[in-house]
């Protein structure tokens, strides 16, 4: 995972070009293909660009970034040479070809990636990430930034048919990149060819396949079909309203990017809502059931109302896992974002609880679970910095408050809390941090699919997880 340098060029660009290291979807790929290879994380240093040039005044910081962005990201040029069905060949061939006996698909979240690594099989996104350079761009100007990325996903789908793409104006996620950069979440609408012939070939006959949907909605604009837009996410920790001029918090997210909510330019305050950018479309739901049936296996699916309730089943999963070994089950981990490591989590027998990012919102459902759960003789907490203040972001003392849980062990990463929330972090912290914790080994058995499913809907229905 590294920085490559955008050129003008408009050949077709390498997968590994196209799909944004700094995306949910990038991490949990490698975090997922190293698991399956017996591997941890050590070598994934990548440094998210909003983390970069500490200890610069913040205005010379801020166009520092915003120029390290614009050079990471995709030229409009390269933007209309990608093609999806490339970048799912890319993605299956991250994985040992062998047989599995199961497979989990959709939207990403570590939980997913925990279940599958447990159950000794792939994880695989229906959707991935791609930023383009925005020349000229305002973080206060989401209209025009609409316009600039209408444009560029008019190319896309020129030569990709068979996804949708949803753009993401975000501040409060993405700070002044959002002004320099649009971000797009290219979502197939069937299951790509590279993703059947993979699965054809390397999954057991009868094998089941696990579906896990993000069913979080927002307001969502759609300016042309295969386009839509939205404002803000779920991923912010904030309400829409949130992004409506006047709001307080809008305020505070611009003034920390270098915009003026004064020229906050949304292109619509009443869009009705519709399914979060990492919802799974219809059709590739739809393609994949039809495949799973025609081979004889069974689609199971997994809806979640927000990434809490996935978390939550996915630690309950676990521990039940290792209580079955024979193992205490009673040391827990939570991680957060990009700090993530699941082969040292089976390695050394923990039950992993994932946060989605630093907010608020999320770290309070760590601390709702573990005050709901048996106690943990220890809680090791990884929070990730995400580069920036953002009015949602969770202070240190709530991180605090989680580790506090543990009843002899209590730990924050020091790394992590002395520079809290600005720091730089990579996926490698968190392998440097697990690989302390003591062995639990030999590992159980894996986990069997239909284990897997059951305790999901014992533990998640409570939640709104639903298990179909």
């Amino acid at each position: 995972m590294q920085e490559w340098v955008a050129g003008s060029a408009a050949a077709v660009p390498d997968p590994a070009r196209v799909v944004s290291p700094d995306s949910p979807v990038r991490v949990l790929l490698a975090a997922a293909a190293r698991a399956l290879r017996g591997e941890d994380c050590a070598d994934l240093g990548h440094q998210p660009v909003l983390n970069r040039f500490r200890g610069a005044p913040e205005p010379v910081r801020r166009a520092a970034v915003a120029r390290a962005g614009g050079r990471a990201a995709l030229s409009p040029e390269q933007a209309a040479g990608v093609d999806a069905e490339r970048v799912a060949r890319w993605m299956v061939e991250q994985y040992p070809f062998r047989s599995y006996p199961a497979v989990v698909v959709g939207s990403p979240h570590a939980g997913a990636v925990h279940l599958a690594t447990a159950m000794g099989v792939p994880w695989l996104p229906a959707a991935f990430d791609v930023v383009v350079h925005w020349p000229g761009g305002a973080v206060d100007d989401p209209r025009a930034a609409l316009g600039h990325g209408g444009r560029v996903t008019a190319r896309l789908l020129a030569g990709n048919p068979d996804v949708s793409v949803r753009q993401v104006h975000d501040p409060a996620s993405r700070g002044v990149l959002a002004g320099a950069t649009v971000s797009l979440v290219v979502r197939w609408r069937r299951l790509p060819d590279a993703y059947r012939e993979f699965l054809g070939t390397h999954l057991a006959g009868g094998a089941p396949v696990l579906l896990l949907r993000d069913a979080r909605t927002w307001p969502v604009l759609h300016p042309s079909e295969g386009h839509s837009f939205q404002v803000g996410g779920p991923r912010s920790g904030l309400e829409p309203g949130d992004f409506h001029a006047g709001s307080e918090p809008l305020a505070e997210m611009l003034r920390g990017a270098g915009g003026d909510e004064a020229r906050w330019n949304p292109p619509d305050d009443a869009c009705p809502q519709g399914y979060a950018e990492h919802a799974v479309e219809p059709g590739f739901e739809g393609s994949l059931r039809a495949w799973a049936k025609a081979v004889g296996s069974q689609l199971h699916r997994v809806l979640f109302p927000g990434p809490e309730a996935l978390s939550a089943a996915t630690a309950d999963v676990y521990r039940g896992w290792l209580r079955g070994a024979g193992k205490t089950g009673d040391r827990c981990v939570v991680e957060c974002g990009r700090l993530i490591d699941p082969w040292q989590v089976v390695r050394a027998g923990l039950v992993p609880y994932w946060c989605e990012n630093a907010t608020r919102r999320s770290v309070a459902g760590a601390e709702w679970w573990l005050a709901g759960s048996s106690p943990f003789t220890s809680v090791d907490v990884l929070p990730e910095s995400p580069g920036m203040q953002s009015p949602g972001l969770a202070g240190l003392p709530q991180w605090l408050a989680v580790a506090s849980f543990g009843r002899r062990r209590r730990a924050v990463d020091r790394m992590a809390a002395r520079g809290y929330p600005v720091t730089p972090a990579s996926t490698r912290r968190a392998t440097e941090v697990l690989r302390g914790q003591p062995y639990d080994l030999p590992t159980p058995a894996p986990l069997r699919a239909a284990d897997a499913l059951a305790w999901l809907r014992d533990s998640g229905t409570a939640q709104g997880l639903l298990v179909c």
